[in-house]
């Protein structure tokens, strides 16, 4: 039986991003980057709110508090209290590169956040780099190679290996990570999308360790086995899928982000809904909780 992946908001929003799902809240996230907004969903209560940021937001993380973010703003990590409105600075990023700016991001099985950096100079040359940020706030260069566009940010079941990709590359690699000191090894191709439509971006493993891809450009969100064979195909009815997380109560429930930026008008015609937020039921197949940034997130801090 065929996968169908309705739309569940019609946020019309330029590049919306990050999806992401609480489990304690049950409440789905995410993020419209060049719009500088957070997105937040209730399913339960239908009702959908938004705050507008200082500066552009591509990616976050739920922390041990269920109102307050980290925050991966366009040149700074910053947590952010949903309840007050309060933005507490963490740390800038990168400040010496004019061009570049905090792309995917995702909390590693020890609570870390590792996030990338894209160049949005012309030409996109390979100059972004990865990241991670501890639990005590230090932050540190991951031993990979230079990136434009970095994205598909996961980890395995064990957190022994981490996904990645550089999104013109059209490939998603696999490494080894030590969680323990953030050590990278063995870093080797994952899935190659280079005769395939679209390219890699967000991706999230499921509760049977499988990746789960959303191909921008593709109109469509690929499951891989683990050895980087594609086991389903869903297709998404926007061109520009973005980001996908599991989410429901059973956490059987998929949640797709769509973009439109770029798109003409005649394009737009074609596909009025792009940009929303997509969902559906799956059968057989459940995700994993989102795994929290594990610092001590402050509250009413004045910034």
């Amino acid at each position: 039986m065929m996968t169908t992946l309705d739309l569940l908001i019609d946020g019309e929003n330029q590049l919306g991003e990050c999806v992401l799902w609480c489990a304690h809240t049950q409440r789905v996230w995410w993020t419209d980057i060049p719009a500088a907004t957070l997105w937040c969903h209730s399913p339960a209560t239908g009702v959908t709110r938004s705050w507008p940021m200082p500066e552009r937001l591509a990616s976050f993380a739920l922390t041990q508090d269920d109102d307050v973010l980290l925050l991966g703003l366009a040149s700074r990590l910053a947590y952010f209290d949903c309840s007050s409105g309060v933005l507490t600075p963490i740390c800038a990023v990168e400040p010496e590169l004019a061009s570049t700016r905090i792309n995917d991001g995702r909390c590693d099985r020890q609570g870390r956040f590792v996030f990338g950096t894209c160049n949005e100079a012309p030409g996109q040359a390979a100059i972004g780099s990865f990241y991670r940020l501890g639990a005590d706030l230090s932050l540190e260069r991951l031993a990979l190679g230079h990136v434009s566009i970095p994205n598909s940010l996961c980890f395995s079941l064990d957190g022994s290996r981490m996904y990645y990709c550089d999104s013109p590359s059209k490939t998603i690699r696999s490494c080894a990570y030590d969680g323990s000191n953030g050590t990278i090894s063995d870093d080797r191709l994952f899935a190659d999308l280079r005769r395939d439509p679209g390219v890699p971006d967000g991706s999230l493993i499921d509760a049977g360790g499988y990746l789960w891809n959303a191909q921008w450009g593709g109109g469509r969100v690929v499951r891989y086995a683990a050895d980087g064979s594609v086991d389903r195909v869903l297709q998404v009815p926007a061109t520009q899928p973005s980001c996908v997380a599991f989410g429901g109560a059973e956490l059987n429930e998929l949640y797709v982000s769509s973009a439109r930026v770029e798109m003409s008008e005649l394009h737009l015609a074609r596909e009025p809904h792009a940009g929303g937020l997509f969902h559906c039921v799956l059968t057989g197949v459940t995700g994993l909780p989102e795994n929290r940034f594990a610092g001590n997130a402050p509250r009413s801090v004045t910034c």
